[in-house]
């Protein structure tokens, strides 16, 4: 049913009238679902509307359990650094549900890539410093996010961090997980070599990728196959043992599609084979000579996050006690004091990245900065080229 102007009359998914919403502009969408910027007319608030995607096969049988699944995990969270879903709505079609959450101005991947923002040490600490909070909060709550990346870390005006896109999250469990998640760039190895057991370290692992690339403004370790990754990582950590990592040779090893025997097994209905990972033989961490001249704090809470070993790869909690956080100069800024920049992702943008982030993964298509000149630079090529390449697989 549609009132008088054509707008949708909105029900929430518990059967109760939502106020009207209106939904002039699209924004890139996450893993399972496209996102709208809306307004809420009852308090003229703007809001985000991530629909809820429904394939053909699946139309009249309910939400998909992938939705119902992000939707439970994110209506139990409350904390300042995790998006906020205010409610569900239901439109005219039973197929047609949105997840009505807190409205973020941009996300980080925006931010690096179109306004190539170069944030100062302090405000690198504070983006940081948020992120572990929120993640420290997670974890303590047993969900673990699993697809901690630039374009899932949304930015608010006032400089608050929010967490968003939960669609891969699940509460810790002592059963088995899939390993084949987390875009790959920020993956952990121990997802990288088919662990089915893993905690909230892979998080961490992402948490260390994403400081790296805010310092550099270029993916830490930007792999195109696992096989890629796992070799920059020993590329720039040094090769692991079994010192460093006990129980590495009890994982199966880096799941490759690309090679086929009659002996392959079969993982998610693709075939392909466990090969073992290139761990080479180097000695040497080389981080420090890759983020040249940065504090040995600094340094030092990068390899803390990007330790091999998840057993012994540091937590969110014991992160934020680290002397980078607490007694190194300068403290971390303020959120509200964080560079701002105008809304990239307007009309304009959206028909360049429509259906940008979908369950393919990655990135494609030509993106545009909107209404806005920014001075790109010489190397913004690369780094457009490692955005696409972001999520894929």
């Amino acid at each position: 049913m549609e009132n008088q102007d054509s707008t949708p009359r909105w029900l929430s998914i518990t059967g109760k009238p939502l106020p009207r919403l209106d939904h002039p502009n699209g924004m890139p969408g996450a893993s399972y679902g496209v996102v709208h910027r809306a307004q809420d007319h009852k308090n003229n608030k703007v809001v985000a509307l991530k629909q809820v995607r429904i394939f053909d096969s699946d139309r009249g049988n309910g939400i998909p359990i992938t939705a119902l699944r992000e939707i439970s995990i994110l209506k139990s969270l409350r904390h300042n650094n995790v998006v906020n879903v205010l409610d569900v709505a239901v439109g005219t079609e039973l197929d047609d549900v949105y997840m009505v959450m807190e409205y973020a101005e941009q996300d980080l991947a925006n931010l690096l890539d179109h306004a190539r923002v170069k944030y100062s040490e302090s405000e690198v600490k504070c983006l940081m410093k948020q992120l572990l909070e929120g993640l420290e909060y997670l974890h303590k709550h047993d969900i673990i996010h699993r697809d901690i990346k630039m374009s899932n870390l949304l930015l608010t005006a006032k400089g608050v961090l929010k967490i968003a896109d939960f669609g891969m999250a699940r509460e810790y469990s002592a059963r088995p997980l899939t390993p084949g998640v987390v875009t790959v760039w920020y993956r952990a190895p121990e997802l990288l070599l088919s662990a089915t057991r893993y905690t909230s370290a892979v998080d961490i692992w992402s948490a260390g990728c994403i400081m790296g690339e805010l310092i550099t403004q270029l993916p830490l370790l930007p792999g195109e196959t696992e096989l890629e990754q796992f070799a920059l990582i020993v590329k720039l950590l040094g090769s692991p043992s079994d010192k460093i990592w006990p129980k590495m040779r009890l994982l199966p090893g880096i799941y490759d599609r690309g090679r086929i025997a009659p002996d392959d097994v079969s993982v998610g209905g693709a075939r392909g084979r466990y090969v073992p990972p290139p761990v080479g033989a180097q000695r040497e961490n080389m981080l420090e000579r890759r983020l040249v001249g940065q504090t040995k704090e600094t340094i030092r809470v990068i390899n803390e996050m990007l330790t091999f070993d998840p057993e012994r790869r540091i937590t969110a909690s014991d992160a934020l006690r680290e002397r980078y956080f607490t007694r190194e100069m300068p403290p971390p800024q303020r959120p509200e004091l964080i560079q701002t920049f105008p809304e990239i992702r307007n009309e304009s943008d959206i028909g360049a990245r429509k259906g940008a982030e979908g369950a393919g993964g990655k990135r494609k298509g030509k993106e545009q900065g909107g209404g806005y000149v920014f001075d790109f630079g010489d190397d913004f090529g690369v780094r457009k080229k490692h955005r696409q390449l972001e999520r894929r697989d």
